[in-house]
């Protein structure tokens, strides 16, 4: 997984740019999950290092990125991205939409949070689309609304891998850039809990996340966590070439 060295200005002026461009584009926020699952799909692979840009969201990317000598890196997280460019988009007349969510409700109260925390938030679309797949027509309706209103940058909350998929099937048809943001729907709504900053600080987001949500997490951090770990020493240590 390819992933750029950045900090939170530099990744905003980036997508100020991306925005502005209407060519249509998408960045990806890198944890550990993505990197295994890049690891392991080489169709994923090419949708993710064929982002415009791979975003150190997750703790131990950084600290990777780091220990492989890039001593300026530093983490940004997606929500950090998220609020900053909500919070400009009025002065820099951007066009926010939010695509995703676990449903119109949660959504909802996505709305009223940034509305609440981003005074003068210039939001255009909002969609929590059905877990199901769309239809052709579906899909290219989707696509005719979100660029019939304009939109500048897109927050896509599907997770990880979906959002991945969606963003990189749609970049050559929607002239927006797309950001997909994982949970950040779910925290900002209030609907999932985060660690606490001391946890975050330690990487230890994961272990908060998995006691928060066991059955459905247990799997991808007891399998992905010590892959990441064997994956990055053998590239570390012994130079091991993945890409």
């Amino acid at each position: 997984m390819n992933t750029d060295v950045t900090d939170l200005d530099a990744t905003v002026s980036i997508v100020q740019s991306l925005a502005v461009s209407r060519q249509g584009s998408y960045i990806c926020l890198s944890n550990v999950h993505m990197c295994m699952e890049v690891l392991d799909s080489l169709n994923f692979r090419s949708m993710v290092n064929g982002a415009d840009m791979v975003v150190p969201d997750g703790r131990p990317i950084f600290w990777a990125q780091k220990l492989l000598g890039a001593s300026e890196a530093t983490q940004v997280r997606g929500q950090e991205i998220m609020y900053t460019l909500c919070k400009i988009s009025g002065e820099k007349r951007l066009n926010i939409g939010l695509y995703g969510g676990s449903s119109d409700i949660v959504l909802e109260k996505v709305v009223k949070a940034l509305k609440k925390s981003c005074p003068g938030i210039r939001l255009s679309y909002v969609y929590a689309p059905p877990f199901r797949a769309l239809t052709v027509d579906e899909d290219k309706s989707v696509v005719r609304t979100i660029n019939d209103a304009e939109v500048n940058i897109l927050f896509v909350g599907l997770g990880c891998p979906k959002q991945e998929r969606w963003m990189a099937a749609h970049k050559g048809r929607l002239s927006c850039v797309m950001i997909g943001v994982g949970a950040a729907f779910d925290f900002i709504a209030g609907s999932k809990r985060q660690a606490p900053l001391w946890m975050q600080k330690l990487g230890l987001e994961w272990l908060f996340r998995l006691l928060s949500e066991p059955r459905r997490l247990w799997k991808r951090y007891l399998k992905q966590n010590p892959r990441f770990i064997y994956h990055f020493a053998c590239q570390w240590l012994f130079g091991k070439k993945y890409l």
